[in-house]
């Protein structure tokens, strides 16, 4: 219950001083965490990230003083954090679908995002297999495409980058001789979103002469990324066909059950998630063992 409160406490923070200038560091430090894991925790568990919280609560606030007739346009986009009408009416026109002229209307249709309340559950009785295990530096090759918007999106914005890099894809696993062993790297996290790399861990000498195994502008496709040594928790998805349909409870479930009791917070560092993507042509049993396992960067409290 007590890191169910923190998080309340941070969020309470944020509604508090919503029309302000917003630090991070205070508001993780009403949860007792640092910055960078309670926003990691916030975005987990919430599907979005604290300034997409902040900034959709704002525009919800917005889009009601418009309707009611309260203050002109551009008072009310300065008081909401927007220094230009112009900046106002783009991200007002991107939330509620409108123009902040037309939430005057009559009947105009505009969107509420409620202020977030958690409520606890009791959760857990469920096993989930893990390790606390240190990493060693490792080494991918890999490229990557910048997710933003909400987990909804951003599963999308995923699906469509899978979609449009088969050919990225094929040549890892050309280069590192496994078909079946694929990793996606998520780092670079800022109030906008952050990367994800689809890699493969390929040999020392392919890491380092991929202009020669591919000729100069192919490997200019894919860049080298330097994971630095540090400590996981790692913990995998039941075996099934399609474990990417378990993986963000897996998260949430890391995140929820394990964290708060076990000495550890996230840590600053890449998350990774190993697919184990066996597969035999006509063989059930092999295709229904796939899994994913999850690595979260952790540190001592």
């Amino acid at each position: 219950m007590e890191w169910i409160n923190g998080l309340q406490k941070s969020i309470d923070y944020m509604e508090n001083h919503l029309l302000e200038n917003m630090d991070y560091d205070v508001v993780a430090a009403q949860s007792f965490s640092s910055s960078y894991h309670f926003q990691r925790v916030f975005s987990i568990l919430c599907g979005f990230t604290v300034g997409e919280y902040i900034r959709s609560r704002r525009l919800s606030l917005a889009g009601k003083e418009l309707a009611a007739g309260n203050g002109k346009i551009i008072d009310v986009a300065l008081k909401y954090g927007y220094e230009s009408p112009d900046s106002f009416a783009k991200a007002f026109q991107k939330f509620h679908g409108i123009l902040p002229s037309q939430a005057r209307n009559n009947g105009s249709s505009l969107k509420s995002f409620s202020r977030l309340v958690l409520n606890f559950s009791l959760e857990g009785g469920a096993v989930m297999k893990y390790r606390v295990e240190k990493k060693p530096q490792m080494i991918f090759t890999g490229y990557k495409r910048r997710f933003t918007g909400t987990l909804a999106e951003r599963m999308e914005q995923e699906c469509d980058f899978y979609v449009s890099t088969r050919t990225n894809q094929y040549i890892l696993k050309g280069l590192s001789h496994d078909c079946d062993t694929g990793y996606n790297i998520l780092w670079g996290y800022g109030e906008d979103g952050y990367d994800f790399y689809i890699a493969s861990q390929l040999s020392e000498w392919t890491t380092n002469n991929l202009d020669k195994e591919l000729g100069t502008e192919d490997a200019k496709r894919f860049e080298k990324i330097v994971v630095p040594e540090g400590m996981y928790l790692i913990c995998e998805t039941e075996r099934t066909q399609y474990p990417t349909e378990l993986f963000q409870e897996l998260r949430k479930k890391a995140v929820c059950e394990w964290l708060p009791s076990s000495g550890y917070e996230l840590a600053s560092a890449p998350e990774i998630s190993v697919h184990h993507w066996f597969y035999k042509l006509g063989d059930p049993a092999v295709n229904h063992s796939r899994y994913i396992e999850l690595w979260l960067p952790i540190i001592k409290c």
